[in-house]
Parts: structure tokens; sequence; C-alpha cells
């Protein structure tokens, strides 16, 4: 399993960097679960990792294909690897489908391969499309992995919304859609062994990586504990931990 830290500008990037992340994923945790940077903040953080780390990047709920496609492109054609996006408050697997469409002609046209495109569920969000269905919609759709997530940040973390029977099976279902599966949602140090038991590829953490809460600046030392407590060793991500789920 990899550990995946969000950074909100270039000294978290470093930061996490110091610590040890497999992954830096540029994201606004003030502006919500899947809050974008801005493009400036994006290559400040492109520019503090370089060729050290892949970047992935948040994007937001969609809701627009073309807002979206546009926004997948510019993510896309400053070098970040995935782009990350959610659903919330669409119940339509059809309109999700058309979405991540959208989604991957953005990233292929800003440079990035065919598929790159990470597909959101939520744990706490009844509004959108249940995340048992969201898998089958995100492989046939061409998404190359899913995460599951949180869209309330001030509510009960992951691990409290699903139980560790259930949350296996559907990382397994994932899987065997051909997604890589990351976890994320409140996550600390102590729920890491939970994801991983879990079956997940990656585990993704903002806030437990944070001096303060989760709008304030990443701590390197946080970020050490969070590799120790994930274990190694691990390759690092995307390419190995897809190797055997191509879609």
């Amino acid at each position: 399993m990899q550990l995946l830290v969000s950074a909100a500008n270039a000294a978290d990037a470093s930061a996490a960097l110091a610590g040890g992340t497999d992954i830096v994923d540029a994201k606004n945790p003030r502006a919500g679960a899947l809050g974008p940077v801005s493009l400036d903040a994006l290559k400040d953080i492109h520019a503090a990792v370089g060729a050290a780390r892949p970047v992935t990047a948040a994007i937001g709920d969609a809701s627009n294909e073309a807002a979206v496609e546009r926004r997948s492109f510019e993510f896309a054609a400053l070098g970040t690897s995935l782009v990350k996006v959610g659903f919330r408050g669409i119940g339509s697997a059809a309109r999700v489908s058309a979405l991540i469409g959208a989604a991957r002609r953005g990233v292929e046209a800003g440079g990035q391969s065919r598929g790159s495109v990470v597909a959101v569920g939520y744990a706490d969000e009844p509004g959108c499309v249940a995340p048992a269905a969201l898998v089958a919609v995100a492989a046939r759709a061409g998404a190359r992995g899913i995460l599951l997530d949180t869209a309330d940040k001030h509510g009960p973390g992951l691990p409290a919304l699903i139980d560790a029977r259930t949350l296996a099976a559907w990382v397994a279902r994932a899987h065997d859609h051909g997604l890589f599966v990351a976890l994320a949602g409140k996550l600390t140090a102590d729920d890491l062994p939970f994801v991983r038991d879990a079956g997940a590829d990656v585990a993704g953490v903002r806030g437990a990586a944070c001096d303060g809460d989760r709008t304030t600046r990443i701590s390197a030392d946080k970020v050490r504990q969070l590799v120790a407590a994930v274990g190694r060793p691990r390759d690092i991500y995307p390419e190995s931990a897809v190797r055997s789920r191509s879609i």
C-alpha cells in the first residue's frame, strides 16, 4: 500500500516529500473534500516535487462536461499524473459516466495516458451514485482507479461509516473490475492498518499529516509517522500499483 498526502502549496509538497510520501496530491483543503488548487499553486507543487514522485490532483465535483473537460486538460497539461473527480449530488449513473468520459478527454488532450482519471465516491453522501454502483460505472467509462472518501470533513471518518468486511468486499469488487483503489476520509495513523487490511492500493490523508487541523501546514514529522504506519516495502505509485489491473 502507498501513502498519498494532499498538498495545498509548494511548502506542503516539500514537507510531504521530506517525510517520505509516495504520492503528492494537489488539493485545496479550504474548498471541500476535492477542492482544486489554482493553476499557479499546481505549477509550484510540480516545481517542488520535480521527478521525485508522481503528482496527482483533485479537480472538484463535476456537474458540467465542458467544465470538467477543460479543468482536466489544464491540470494534465501541467504534468499531473491523475485527476480525481467527484460527483456529489449526481444520482444518475449515465450522467456520471458522461462526466468521467469528459474528464478522460481532457487528460488525454493534455498529454496524459488514456484512463488517467480517478472516480470518487462518498461514503457519507446519499445523493450520489452509491459506491457499490460506482465501481462498474467507473470501469465502463474508462477510469483508471476509484477513491472512496468522505464529503463532510467535519463528520465521522471512513472507518466509522463502513465496517471492515463490507469495505474489503468493495475493494475486491473494484479490483475485479480492473481498477486500483484508494481510500481516504479523515484517516489517522491508527486507521492505516484498517485500510491496508481492506486491500486498498493507496491510503490518502490530509489532516493526519498537518500540524493542526486539515487547513494548516503539512508536517514532515507527521508524514514520517504515517509512512511507518503504512509499512515497507512499498512500490511507487501509480504504475506498479496498477500494473496487473489494466483497464
